[in-house]
């Protein structure tokens, strides 16, 4: 007789457990493998090397040259242009005609201006004569009451010897002294008249005078009107633009023409605004004609900004090349100063100067590059001092890597 078996319980709480630390192990490990690095193609990179050494702080610029002798010559009336003597490139003196211009109106004002003038230099002869006419008839009357005066006088001292003697009344004595006190008040009076005709006399002169001098001045500006119709250059030089053409109708003030001397240029150097902020009068400047270098040096600063960039003066010290003229366009390099033993690297493609950066630094193997900050200061045109993060010898990436701010390290292809 078959006896059934007892079948024992299976022991599954072991088999669980080690299924638990099996999953548990598993997901540790994904966690904690690193996600890859992107790949970049090292042929669109530029990759430099921290050195040591004499760091030349310089900002540069292109520009062009600039006469510093330019003189704008404007029209000083209204006209219509007749004809044109010179035109852009010729070369002319101070008082070349560079073209000429009418306006009847304007010629017809300085005929006025003209006749005024004359009716008023006749107005002041005939009051000039007539002036003197006046004072002429009170030096006779003065001179006629000093006569009665000394007359009276005499006729004073006769009576008085009389009646010493005994041969005139004393009424008579009285009569003669009292003739003499009315001829000294008659004289004296002759005499403040005459002063006051002649002070009269030269307030009325000086005031025609005013006026003859007010119309004269009107009468020379509109010869000066008349004469600018006649334009000139004004200076030696070159004209350099001259935009109009015959019949053309110009308003005053409206620019004619142009005349740039070409002893003196200067290059005027469009900089950066993020390199401007050191720069300052004084400083050595090199400037690249295409054609030669020149020296000199920097002369003015803009204190504006203009599209991002400053203004920069270069006054030339050296012989222009052969070639040099205005508008030509030139390179130009500024120096600023000169570190002597510093650690420096080409300058990033974000222009970061005494701030805090993220830069890549190759691995020793050149296959890959890790970002890391670095702490740089002065900047250069090419270059920027490290102050930390970086030591000699460290290859970094100066290209644009703001696309991988977000991973701490990227492969070389």
């Amino acid at each position: 007789m078959d006896v059934p078996r007892a079948k024992k319980p299976r022991q599954l709480l072991p088999l669980y457990m080690s299924i638990a630390v099996i999953v548990v192990l598993v997901t540790v490990g994904v966690m904690r493998i690193r996600p890859a690095a992107p790949g970049v193609e090292r042929s669109t990179l530029l990759i430099d090397s921290v050195k040591r050494g004499e760091m030349l702080r310089e900002v540069r610029g292109n520009g062009t040259l600039v006469p510093e002798d330019l003189r704008i010559v404007s029209a000083m009336t209204a006209g219509r242009i007749e004809r044109i003597i010179a035109r852009p490139g010729t070369r002319v003196e101070s008082g070349t005609i560079l073209l000429e211009m009418s306006n009847p109106d304007v010629q017809l004002e300085a005929l006025d201006a003209e006749r005024q003038l004359k009716m008023a230099e006749a107005e002041l002869a005939t009051q000039r004569a007539t002036l003197e006419t006046q004072r002429l008839s009170a030096v006779s009357s003065a001179a006629s009451a000093r006569t009665e005066l000394r007359e009276a006088g005499r006729q004073v001292k006769v009576a008085e010897r009389l009646a010493a003697d005994g041969l005139a009344a004393a009424m008579e004595t009285d009569r003669a002294r009292d003739r003499a006190s009315e001829a000294g008040e008659r004289y004296e009076s002759e005499q403040r008249r005459l002063v006051l005709t002649i002070e009269s006399m030269k307030a009325q002169v000086d005031l025609r005078l005013s006026e003859v001098d007010r119309l004269r001045s009107i009468a020379a500006f509109q010869r000066d009107r008349v004469a600018s119709m006649t334009v000139r250059a004004g200076q030696k030089g070159i004209v350099q633009a001259l935009a109009l053409q015959p019949g053309q109708w110009v308003n005053p003030g409206q620019e004619l023409a142009r005349v740039a001397g070409q002893d003196r240029l200067k290059a005027v150097l469009m900089v950066p605004e993020s390199q401007a902020r050191d720069l300052a009068p004084g400083l050595k400047a090199v400037v690249d004609t295409r054609n030669g270098f020149i020296a000199g040096h920097v002369s003015r600063v803009d204190p504006g900004v203009q599209g991002g960039t400053v203004a920069v003066d270069i006054t030339l010290d050296g012989a222009l090349p052969r070639g040099a003229r205005p508008d030509l366009t030139v390179d130009g390099k500024i120096e600023i100063e000169r570190i002597a033993m510093a650690l420096y690297v080409g300058r990033p493609a974000d222009g970061s100067t005494e701030a805090t950066t993220q830069m890549f630094r190759l691995e020793p193997d050149g296959r890959s590059a890790e970002r890391l900050s670095v702490r740089v200061g002065r900047g250069s045109a090419d270059a920027v001092e490290i102050l930390d993060g970086l030591k000699e010898g460290d290859r970094v990436i100066l290209s644009e890597m703001s696309q991988w701010s977000a991973v701490a390290r990227v492969n070389l292809k």
